[in-house]
């Protein structure tokens, strides 16, 4: 299994500014959260046919479930996120083989997991020299939002980071993006609009609004890409109680701005009451939802 992990400086809803709290809500995303991906990373590998002789890179990689179902394919996986701590549990998942070649390409028989912390250089400085066939970038995008289309806005800062990664991957490689589906297919959207709602204005960014239909093919124009189709899969979040399913959303980082705004337990006690249709007899909590990708080409 060969793998590659680095800590990037990118632009992303940031967890609770109390070191306490970081550690626990990205467990609760590894062990809670994740896994709701699961039918998203299975379907867009089987399209793209990840096997040996992928070098794949994922953006946002989380605590590296995705890149773990990549290697089981046989797949050389590289990731790159900015949560530390989540990228901490992606280790666990992908562990270093000593005596791998700092330079070492990935996908070469040493590389087994060469883990480097992107600082202020960017990708390029990182992973130069690294041909990759497939970037993915999985978590799923909200829409970009009054401002995106300004000089420092974050619909430039995603398709910088876009044009970044596939610079870094070989002529025609395919770049993956993915995106929420229509809000009447997502029953999740209920629960995202309390954050929203609860947010303070000016944490814009970090508030969740629906995806627009042309969304991700705006996105990837914008970053140089050729959209090259799209599918979309069902991606139902499936939680054991209660707890669970405040927990795992929370987890996501789009309530952060709500507690920041509010406070914590007012935000925990109306995720509650948002998931309370979705409750079921005996205890568990279901959501259907409907997500979508784009597949672009380099």
């Amino acid at each position: 299994m060969t793998s590659t992990l680095v800590r990037q400086h990118v632009p992303h809803p940031p967890h609770p500014s109390s070191p306490s709290a970081a550690a626990p809500r990205a467990r609760d995303w590894a062990e809670i959260q994740e896994r709701m991906l699961v039918p998203l990373y299975e379907a867009v590998y089987e399209r793209l046919e990840v096997g040996a002789g992928t070098r794949l890179l994922g953006l946002g990689c989380g605590s590296g479930l995705a890149l773990l179902m990549a290697a089981a394919r046989g797949a050389a996986v590289c990731g790159v996120d900015p949560d530390e701590e989540r990228l901490e549990l992606a280790r666990e998942r992908l562990p270093a083989r000593p005596g791998t070649r700092p330079d070492a390409r990935p996908g070469s028989p040493e590389v087994a997991a060469r883990l480097v912390r992107l600082g202020d250089g960017g990708l390029a400085d990182a992973l130069k020299g690294t041909g990759f066939t497939v970037v993915t970038a999985f978590e799923p995008l909200s829409a970009i939002g009054p401002g995106g289309g300004g000089p420092s806005g974050p619909g430039d800062a995603l398709a910088g980071r876009l044009a970044a990664a596939a610079a870094l991957a070989e002529p025609g490689s395919p770049v993956v993006l993915a995106g929420w589906g229509p809000p009447e297919r997502c029953a999740t959207s209920t629960v995202l609009r309390v954050g929203a709602r609860l947010a303070d204005p000016m944490c814009s960014p970090a508030r969740w609004r629906p995806c627009g239909r042309d969304d991700l093919e705006h996105l990837a124009q914008r970053a140089g890409l050729r959209p090259d189709g799209s599918g979309r899969v069902a991606c139902p979040f499936g939680y054991a109680d209660m707890d669970s399913a405040v927990r795992g959303l929370l987890s996501t980082g789009l309530f952060d701005a709500a507690e920041r705004a509010t406070d914590p337990t007012q935000v925990r006690k109306e995720i509650a009451e948002a998931l309370h249709p979705y409750r079921r007899q005996d205890g568990t909590v279901w959501m259907e939802n409907v997500l979508r990708y784009l597949v672009a080409r380099v």
